[in-house]
Formats: structure tokens, sequence, C-alpha cells
């Protein structure tokens, strides 16, 4: 009993919640005093007693829950890559053990939620706003660090569109208009910060931090920022008019839905490369030249200013000439103005839960003139490795802090959804930390 006693008091104190040490007189009546019967359904059988199979099922199955609950709300979590914004380093179809320790846990904001589901089951929202608790973070390792892939709660997922759940709400209203989106892809769902949809992406900069991106290259404080060795842009790549082996393109691991073959170039008009696999395609003898895609002012398609972060012509920024932009920080004031205010107005009103007007050129904030403020969380930026197919902080802005879920720790199973199994299963990738 000594045993469990102190892991759960020392459970209680991470936990910072006091009341729960009441919990104690449950764990001396289970081994000492032995007078309640706490596991109701749990049948006691005498020696020799057929066993009641339903029983031991319902037995094994409130386990099941109780356990796998617990350790997806204070430890890990599994997640499953849906997409390719993160290759070269974690592929479609990698399934992770996200470490919910390294940042720390955070609290259910809405704990009345079917187990094992996240915001939905078959059509329906899978979770009860009835009971709310507010942001809570328990303690963790560390804080994120530039660097980190980070899987958090999609910012901009707080209204979905119910036709067209994977699209961003907000950039399909500032590109077709409200009622249009309204009208064709909805009704609408509004979903609490711990509910909405997980994302998994690189920090590329942390509270505080200076960021900027020229021609793809990024900045921090002016200083270039270290190329991590699974980041990959999009390059015109002109052969001699013949294509590339097939198995040369196996072997280098492309991911062919990304890659085509234009006869009009001849080429590869948006082949993806990591620096490595760009030193490789030099030297192919078919290969006549390599030019980077920079996506320059004026934009086009996908940059238009209303796709991409803060959504002002004003600022003429793309993906790949974006900023110099900086990163708010918690206790940090900034000057207010119309002119940055397209940068924090989200911050404010939807992240820290302000009302924000503007009236005749004057900015109020909870109903009072502001020419400054003082951000009450830190704020991170995140991008995916996949530089050219990456829906990341450049085109929906800041991650709060209290959006961050944890840390991916291990992938635990890949597979490929083009191969047949068991030719799709990944054995390179099994039980390799990320």
């Amino acid at each position: 009993m000594s045993f469990w006693a102190i892991l759960y008091v020392l459970w209680v104190i991470w936990l910072g919640n006091y009341w729960w040490l009441l919990g104690l007189i449950v764990i001396f009546d289970l081994y000492i005093t032995k007078k309640v019967k706490w596991l109701f359904w749990k049948k006691e059988y005498k020696e020799g007693e057929k066993h009641n199979v339903l029983l031991d099922w319902l037995d094994a199955i409130i386990f099941a829950v109780v356990f796998v609950t617990f350790i997806n709300i204070f430890f890990f979590q599994a997640f499953k890559i849906p997409s390719s914004s993160m290759e070269s380093s974690l592929l479609t179809g990698d399934h992770l053990f996200v470490s919910k320790l390294t940042y720390g846990p955070k609290i259910p904001e809405t704990p009345l939620t079917i187990p094992f589901t996240h915001n939905v089951i078959g059509s329906h929202e899978s979770y009860s706003t009835a009971i709310r608790n507010d942001y809570r973070r328990l303690k963790g390792f560390r804080h994120v660090e530039r660097g980190d892939y980070v899987v958090f709660n999609f910012p901009n997922g707080d209204t979905v569109l119910t036709k067209a759940p994977a699209d961003d709400y907000y950039a399909v209203c500032r590109t077709a208009g409200k009622a249009y989106a309204i009208a064709n892809y909805g009704p609408i769902k509004v979903r609490p910060a711990d509910k909405k949809d997980h994302y998994v992406k690189r920090c590329v900069a942390v509270a505080g931090d200076t960021l900027e991106v020229r021609d793809g290259q990024v900045f921090i404080n002016s200083e270039a920022q270290t190329v991590w060795p699974g980041v990959q842009d999009t390059y015109a790549v002109t052969t001699n008019g013949t294509r590339i082996n097939v198995k040369t393109i196996e072997k280098m691991g492309f991911n062919t839905s990304e890659l085509w073959y234009d006869a009009n170039l001849p080429g590869y008009p948006r082949m993806p490369l990591t620096e490595a696999m760009l030193e490789q395609v030099q030297k192919l003898p078919n290969i006549v030249s390599i030019e980077r895609n920079n996506d320059v002012w004026p934009p086009d398609y996908p940059d238009s200013y209303r796709l991409i972060f803060p959504f002002a012509e004003e600022f003429k920024w793309t993906r790949d000439n974006f900023g110099p932009l900086w990163i708010p920080a918690k206790g940090t004031t900034v000057a207010l103005s119309m002119d940055n205010l397209p940068l924090y107005e989200r911050l404010i009103r939807d992240y820290e839960h302000h009302t924000l007007e503007v009236k005749d050129g004057v900015i109020r904030i909870d109903g009072q003139e502001a020419s400054s403020y003082t951000f009450e969380q830190d704020y991170y930026f995140m991008m995916g490795d996949n530089r050219h197919n990456s829906l990341d902080s450049r085109y929906w802005g800041f991650v709060p802090e209290d959006h961050i879920v944890g840390k991916p720790a291990v992938i635990w199973l890949s597979t490929d959804a083009g191969k047949p199994f068991p030719q799709n299963i990944r054995w390179r990738r099994f039980l390799k930390f990320v």
C-alpha cells in the first residue's frame, strides 16, 4: 500500500489540486479496511465457480478505458500524420506516440468526451461542453524550442465547415465570401480550443524572436537558421527530354503524388528536394538545369495576400519572402497602430478573449481606447518541412502556448497508402525515435 500511496501523493502534487488527496481514503480502504466494493461491477468468484464471460469482458474494457484515458491525458497520445506537409522528415502514414511530458500535459478543458475520440465520432461531435475548465498546463521537462517537432491544436480550427472540415474556414471566407462558404459548405461548427484538430509542424521561431524568410531561407534575429536534413523545397528541374528512371525515383524516396513530368519544359516543374536529394539529382546524366522555385511579390496562386498572413495587401509577403515578423512573448508590451493591428488582432480577440473594436481609426480594447497591448501568453511560429506544400503559420499566423499538445517521441508504425499489404509497411521506420 505504501508504494501506491506515495505514487498517488506525488501525482496530486504534480496535478496541483489537493482535493484529490481524498483519494488516499480509497487506497486505504482497498488495501486495509476493505469495507467498500469500489470495483462494483467486478464479480468475485469462489474456488471452482464458473466465470461469467460478459462480466470478465466488462471488467477488462473498463480497466482499458480508464488506464488508456489516464495515459492519453498525462503522458502519451497516439497520432497519425495525415498529409505530406512534413516530408521528408515525417511521412504521410507515420503513426506517432506524442509525449505530453516534454512541455507538460494540459488539464482537459472539455473533459466530457467519448473515450478514444478527439472531436468527432461518425458525423457527430464526440464531446460535451456542459463542463468547461480554464486552461492550465502541468509542469513539463522544458518549453518549446526552435527546431522541435510540435503537435498542436490548429489555431483556425475553432470554426469548421461541416461539408469541408479539412478546409480553413477563414481562408474560404476571405477568398469566396462568408455567405458563399456557409451556403455551399456549411453549416458551421464551433469548437473549444482543446477540441480543435491536431496539426504537426516544426517550430522555427519562439516567443520574442524576429523571423524573416528571404528567398526560402529562414532568418531568426537576423541570423540564417539551420536547414534541418528533412527540410525540402521545390525546384524546376529541366532534363534533356527524358524522364528520370522510376527505380531511381523510388530509391531516392520521392513522394510520387507530388512529382509530375511536363513534356513542355521538358522536366519536372515542381520537384521536392532536400539538400541531400538535390546533390543526387544534380549528378544524374539527363539533367540540364535545376532552379529553385521562389515566390516573389506580386504574388500568384497560392500566394494571394488573402491567403498569406496577415491577409493585408500592404505587407507584400509571400511564402518564400515573408516578414520581418516579431513573435509575441508573455508580458511584453507592443505599441498598437492601424499598421500593425492585422498582425495581432486575432491574438487579442480570439486567443486572449478581449473585445476589440476599431472606429474612426481608434482602437478600443474592452471598451477602452488602446495605443498598446501587453500579451498574456507566449506564441510560436510553425512551418512544415515540406516548405512548398505546407499550410502553416505563413498562412494562418501564430500558435498560442495554450494550443501546444506535445512533442512527437517515436514512430511505432508507418504505412504507405499507395502500396498493398505487406509492401505498404515501412519497416525501416518501425520504432524510430524523432
